[in-house]
């Protein structure tokens, strides 16, 4: 197979038989896994190389023939009617749906060693990403099966794709915490594997620097969720156990789950084979634009084209401003963030033509402009959003605008770079996503009635931050906007310099007046009312330079950490009324 596929100088350098045969044999196992991992094997990994090689030497513009225009979709407003409505239709949908979390990559970029869910995911509680990503589903799977009649015992399935660097870790953090309280049996490990680098615009395989008896391997993307999928059995057994939906998300956004019950909704309501979550974007900001994109020939998609895409593909295409906000202070195309709704019938039936193939490009970096060479080895890589490219045009493609404070705040660029970026446009870092969460629930709070004192300004890591009240909260106790409505009662309010964790389903704030840190913790069975006025020292925040080693990776790349002086702390573990009044 290899040979026919011009493969000839793998094997260039092979000597007699009876030399080195364990090493031989051992290329042999991983041309094998190479062959058996990636949809039609080594031959079509070949075949669609060397024509997306062919395609990038010529410079092929991939939307050549295509105009762009705003797609339809659905833009919410946090709070309103139709908001608190959507959310309550998500959380009724939830337990006919399954959750995929794409986490194959580490926190090198960030410049923290570990995987990224283990990161804290704020530091006044230490919760990591993972435990509150779980938390969440659990909260949406008990929450959607109180709206049924009959209460049903449903699980939501939990999928986590890993990659070698994240997969030994990954079932570590699950095993050594008892999967933050999920079953075990929901949560189910598929591992990508890699692909072979190609050498040379006719996709020779590129033998490993180090080792003449190994292909070269580098990641292919998180597109490969929908092949492992596919091939893993787990959708026809969701669709035999009725399930509708399939939401993806990635490893480090915050705030993803305040979004998830109202776009679901919005899927639901809509009926849309592809809801993609999203945000309003600036132009020109560095996110890709949710687009529909009409062929000469008739054929219609609507997809994310990447930003450094969309400009020169709007000004070939009729408009001289390229991509320009409108008159909403915004792009007419809203930002993709990455966050898939799929109903699960429509999915199926899609890859059952691919095999879970999904669209591909290649990146080579050539050593001069003749193209003829690269700098080092390529690979074709694939994205998750790019599902929608192969859809019919019959399919029901939409998106779910929400607020970036509310939805969007993403960990990914370590400190340095992270202060290099201009002035008015998002930092991404661990900074700006942990001082997000905390301007998301004021911002919650004071949606629902309490007076929240406004933010200060203060610069971590050179990276200028609107510092919150450092409130926080466990997903059962406000997984959704009227819960957090049904707990506050008279007026209650929180200083700027405050923080309060709440951990626990039934804590009622009635008149609180808070001006330090307070942290109550409740079990499911107590009912609690916080009242009266609680004044301490509190904690305050102490400034730390991302080069002092002295201080934990995870603390170094947000810039700062807690001195904690004073605090109030109650713990309720038994039934019945409680209250505490200051």
């Amino acid at each position: 197979m290899l040979l026919n596929e011009g493969q000839m100088h793998l094997f260039e350098h092979w000597p007699e038989p009876g030399v080195d045969d364990d090493k031989k044999k051992s290329f042999f196992d991983q041309v094998r896994r190479l062959n058996s991992s990636y949809p039609g094997g080594l031959v079509s990994y070949i075949q669609n190389a060397r024509k997306l090689l062919a395609d990038s030497k010529a410079g092929k513009n991939p939307y050549d023939g295509f105009t762009p225009s705003v797609p339809s979709g659905e833009v919410l407003t946090f709070g309103d009617d139709n908001f608190v409505s959507l959310e309550a239709a998500g959380v009724k949908e939830a337990r006919n749906a399954a959750f995929v979390l794409v986490a194959g990559g580490l926190g090198e970029r960030l410049g923290y060693k570990g995987i990224k869910v283990a990161l804290p995911r704020e530091t006044t509680t230490g919760k990591c990403f993972l435990q509150h990503y779980i938390e969440s589903i659990l909260s949406l799977q008990e929450a959607s099966c109180k709206m049924v009649d009959d209460g049903c015992h449903t699980k939501i399935p939990f999928v986590i794709m890993t990659s070698d660097d994240t997969n030994a870790l990954t079932i570590q953090l699950l095993e050594s915490n008892s999967y933050f309280g999920m079953e075990p049996s929901q949560v189910k490990i598929l591992k990508q594997e890699k692909v072979a680098c190609l050498a040379d615009n006719d996709a020779r395989l590129a033998l490993d620097p180090n080792d003449k008896y190994r292909i070269q391997t580098k990641p292919h993307g998180h597109g490969d969720v929908h092949s492992l999928l596919y091939s893993s059995g787990l959708l026809e057994q969701w669709k035999s156990e009725g399930r509708k939906w399939v939401l993806f998300f990635q490893d480090t956004n915050g705030l993803l789950f305040n979004a998830i019950p109202s776009a679901l909704g919005v899927s639901a309501i809509k009926g849309y084979n592809v809801n993609s979550l999203a945000v309003p974007r600036k132009a020109k900001e560095a996110i890709g634009g949710i687009t529909k994109l009409t062929h000469v020939d008739g054929r219609t998609m609507v997809i994310n084209v990447e930003y450094n895409q969309l400009d020169p593909l709007l000004r070939a295409t009729g408009h001289p401003d390229g991509d320009a906000n409108c008159e909403t202070g915004y792009s007419p195309y809203p930002g993709n963030i990455n966050q898939l709704i799929l109903e699960l019938g429509p999915y199926i039936e899609e890859l059952k033509k691919t095999h879970g193939g999904i669209s591909e490009f290649v990146n080579p970096k050539y050593t001069d402009s003749t193209k003829m060479t690269f700098k080092s080895s390529t690979r074709l890589e694939c994205m998750m959003q790019d599902y929608p490219k192969t859809l019919p045009p019959s399919a029901k493609v939409g998106f779910t605008v929400m607020d970036t404070w509310l939805a969007y705040a993403p960990v990914k660029n370590n400190p340095e770079d992270a202060a290099k970026v201009p002035k008015g446009n998002p930092y991404h870092s661990a900074t700006s996503g942990e001082m997000a969460i905390y301007r998301a629930n004021s911002l919650i709070l004071r949606k629902a009635g309490a007076q929240i004192a406004d933010p200060v300004v203060d610069t971590f890591n050179g990276q200028e931050v609107e510092v919150w009240p450092r409130i926080t909260w466990s997903p059962r106790w406000g997984l959704i906007f009227r819960n957090v409505k049904e707990k506050l009662r008279g007026d209650s309010s929180i200083s700027q310099r405050s923080a309060l964790a709440i951990n626990g389903r039934n804590i009622f704030l009635e008149g609180l007046s808070l001006d330090g840190t307070l942290i109550v913790n409740s079990v499911d069975e107590a009912e609690v009312k916080i009242t009266g006025h609680v004044q301490n020292k509190g904690w305050t925040i102490q400034h730390v330079d991302y080069k002092d080693t002295s201080e934990k990776e995870e603390i170094r790349i947000r810039g700062f950490k807690f001195e904690k002086v004073e605090q109030l702390e109650v713990n309720y573990t038994e039934p019945g009324k409680h209250s505490l009044s200051a």
